[in-house]
């Protein structure tokens, strides 16, 4: 079966064919023709993904499936949350994103220790973290949705040279080092959009 991945990055290629595996073909939004950028501006991932998704189906007429993905901080109040892949501005670079999480962190961590200082609570200072994955599928023109969720903690500095986008900051429950550290396999089966995948995966064994 092909199905058409509303994506350009090739770390997320290889997530979805190594979960869904042989019995399905990932083609790329541009291996399908479609070479402009794929527009996402919702508000909430289930939105942006449905909307990738979307546009995709009107394009090509494809079965296909679209995903976004949100990082969210305690510390940081749920950020960067739907502006995960562009935290640091346009274009989306992952490298600054990591820069600006990790400065933001330091930052309301000093504040919250000066509020420790006064006596005052801040029960939502920690470095608890997790990645919170929403996938539309639609197959023959009716859309589907699957959503899965890591939890976890962010790194004081990077590790690791595997993964992408926030992997080397990321330290998933019950692990001891980075999701960059960990092998494509280790990764797939505790990871956010492994589970999302997954899922759709038992939904379209079904049909």
């Amino acid at each position: 079966m092909k199905l058409v991945f509303a994506t350009a990055n090739p770390g997320k290629v290889s997530e979805a064919s190594n979960i869904l595996g042989d019995k399905y073909e990932i083609l790329t939004a541009a291996q399908a023709g479609i070479k402009e950028d794929i527009p996402e501006d919702g508000d909430t991932l289930r939105a942006n993904s449905l909307q990738k998704a979307q546009y995709i189906f009107e394009k090509c007429g494809k079965d296909c499936f679209a995903d976004d993905t949100g990082l969210e901080v305690d510390i940081l109040g749920g950020a960067p949350g739907v502006h995960t892949a562009r935290y640091a501005g346009e274009p989306a670079n992952p490298a600054a994103n990591i820069d600006k999480l990790l400065r933001e962190m330091q930052r309301r961590e000093f504040e919250a220790s000066i509020m420790r200082e006064f006596g005052l609570e801040t029960p939502h200072a920690t470095r608890k973290a997790r990645f919170r994955t929403s996938v539309t599928l639609i197959v023959g023109g009716e859309k589907h949705f699957f959503d899965g969720v890591m939890e976890g903690r962010i790194a004081r500095e990077r590790h690791g040279g595997g993964g992408f986008g926030y992997d080397p900051v990321f330290i998933p429950d019950g692990c001891t080092v980075t999701a960059a550290q960990l092998s494509p396999e280790q990764k797939n089966a505790i990871s956010h959009r492994g589970k999302a995948l997954r899922a759709m995966a038992e939904y379209l064994k079904k049909q």
